[in-house]
Formats: C-alpha cells, structure tokens, sequence
C-alpha cells in the first residue's frame, strides 16, 4: 500500500473528509479582467507547487479537469468596460465546467486568472444548486459598474454583474445573454475590505449588504465574523456555499505577488481559520482562489503567495492545523503527512 492509499485510509477511518471527499480542480488562466501581466499564470504556478499532491494527502479524491479554454467571439465593447467578448466567452465556458464538476459529485476547486473569472463560477454554481451563500473574501468590493469604473477593468466589476438586484444598473452587454444575475443580495457577504470606491460604499449602504472589513475582524476577530456573516446570509445553514478568495484580501507581507495589493489586510493564520471554520459546516461546493500573479515580486513573493494559496485551498477542503494522531495498529505511517 503505497503512501498517498494510506493516508486516504486513516483519514477516512478518522472522518477528517469533506462533506463529499471527491475535489474537481479546474484552471483559469484568464488574465483579460485586468491590464497587468501574469495573472493568467496562476493555475500552472499553484499546480506546478504541488497542490493536487497536497490535496491527495488530505485522503482526498481529487480530479484535475484542466483549464478552461474559449473561442473568443465577435463582440462590440461597451463603454468603459475592456476586453467583454474575452470575459463573456471564457466564463460562459466556465459556467458549463463548474456545473458538470457539481454533476459529478465534487467540490469545485477554481484558480485563476483574476477575479473577473467568478462570473462563470458563480452563475454556474447557482445554476445547480439555486440557493447558494457566497462569502466574498477581498480587499475590493468589486461592485463598479461600466458607469463608474475609473479603469473599465472587469475584475472590479464581478459582485454587481452577478447581483440580481444590481441589473437595471448595466446597459445591455452584448455576449452576456447567457447569464443573469442570480445572486441575491442577502445571499452575499463581504469579508476582509478595506479598499471601498465611494460608489461602492454606497450601494453597500443602501442595500444592506453584509459586509466586515479589517475594522471589524480587528474588533470582533475572525471567528466571530465568519459565524456573524453566516448567520446573516445563511441563517437555518442549509445554504449551498460558495467561497470567493482573492489573494489580496491577505496582507502584502503575506501574498506580495498580486496585481491589487493594500496594506493592512487578513494575516494568512486569520484566513486558514476562516477556511477551516467554512469547512466544518460540511456545506462548501465551491472555492475561487484568484489574482496569485507569479509575473510579480521576485522569487520569494511569488513562493509565499503560492504557498499561501494552497494553505487556504487546504484548510477549505480539511486540513487541521492541530494534527492528528495515528490510529492504533498503523506503524509505517510517513510523519510528514500529518504536517
């Protein structure tokens, strides 16, 4: 019995699984959200660093799907608002993947790529599951519109295109037909701003939206706002849930190589508890981890970014921090798996 059949099988003995054990892993190497170099090389990076390795060692039955590829279409840009036909056309494309992947019987695992690439994820989510608890953890709101984007780069755009509330705010987007915004507003928290466009904080405001900034966390700590913005968007927890991690959300000290960093953000110890605490209620389906951009920082950012990386996708899909102890009987047991 080889190493990884083992560690399958004292985790299974051990009920250290996720509520369904089997991982689809697909890649989004999508970078037209966005103006900066390098994003796109996110999902062969975090993979090349051994994640699906990680991840098996979890007991866990991981598929890797691959990446999302797309044909880009004949599509007029709208005013302000770069590179639609490309953004329409790869999560289009990405909505179908996330919904044969939740078809399967799997936690969906998506790296991108920037943020922009939640759209598919998303909508593809809803899709199959209809009431669906999305916790946006990110520095940014990502609430502009094409009227009020001072960079017209979708990635700051994903939360009010996806926001059935937010519709009559869009012109018609050409390329788009395929998706409708799904999401309820009162299905959504933010966790971790601190960089609010004024436009933003007020739709914020006006909405309701659940929202904890760094000001908060501070105040309360992260384990009580995780269990306050669950219970807000998901309050009899039987909500599908849905994580939407941008790197940034983390502090630079932390994850430097991102294209949209701020100061002041979650240390990678307040993010893991956060991912372990969304593990346990056995409810997660989906998980983005976007904007890791190994084009940015020198050799040592981009490996503590990657690093960062897998240790939330690992705390998302059950990895305990404390350890576990071997089951009687088991003598050959690697130590180094239980890290």
């Amino acid at each position: 019995m080889n190493t990884l059949t083992r560690a399958r099988a004292i985790f299974a003995k051990l009920g250290v699984r996720s509520y369904s054990g089997r991982v689809g892993i697909i890649g989004v190497p999508f970078d037209k959200g966005q103006r900066k170099v390098g994003v796109a090389r996110g999902p062969e990076t975090i993979r090349a660093a051994g994640l699906i390795q990680e991840l098996k060692v979890l007991g866990l039955d991981v598929r890797d799907y691959g990446d999302v590829s797309y044909g880009e279409e004949n599509i007029h840009d709208v005013n302000n608002m770069s590179h639609l036909s490309d953004v329409a056309s790869c999560t289009s494309r990405l909505s179908e993947h996330v919904r044969q992947i939740i078809q399967d019987g799997r936690q969906v695992v998506t790296i991108g790529g920037d943020h922009s690439v939640v759209i598919g994820t998303i909508d593809g989510h809803i899709k199959e599951r209809q009431d669906v608890a999305v916790i946006w953890v990110d520095a940014h709101a990502d609430l502009n519109t094409n009227k009020t984007s001072d960079s017209g780069n979708v990635h700051g755009m994903p939360a009010a295109l996806l926001i059935s509330e937010l519709s009559d705010y869009w012109p018609y987007l050409p390329g788009m037909d395929w998706q409708k915004p799904m999401l309820p507003l009162r299905n959504l928290a933010y966790i971790g701003l601190r960089s609010v466009d004024r436009y933003e904080r007020l739709v914020i405001e006006k909405h309701g939206i659940t929202a904890f900034g760094i000001e908060d966390i501070e105040h309360y700590g992260i384990h009580n706002v995780f269990h306050m913005a669950l219970n807000k968007i998901d309050p009899h927890n039987e909500k599908s849930i849905h994580v939407s991690f941008d790197i940034d959300s983390l502090d630079p000290l932390e994850a430097p190589s991102t294209g949209t960093p701020v100061r002041g953000g979650l240390y990678l110890r307040e993010a893991v508890h956060l991912m372990e605490q969304i593990h346990r209620t056995r409810r997660l389906s989906a998980i983005d981890l976007v904007e890791v951009n190994p084009q940015i920082g020198d050799e040592k950012d981009v490996r503590i970014t990657i690093e960062a990386a897998i240790h939330i996708i690992q705390a998302a899909l059950g990895h305990m921090r404390r350890g576990l102890m071997v089951p009687k009987g088991v003598t050959d047991m690697p130590l180094q798996t239980f890290r």
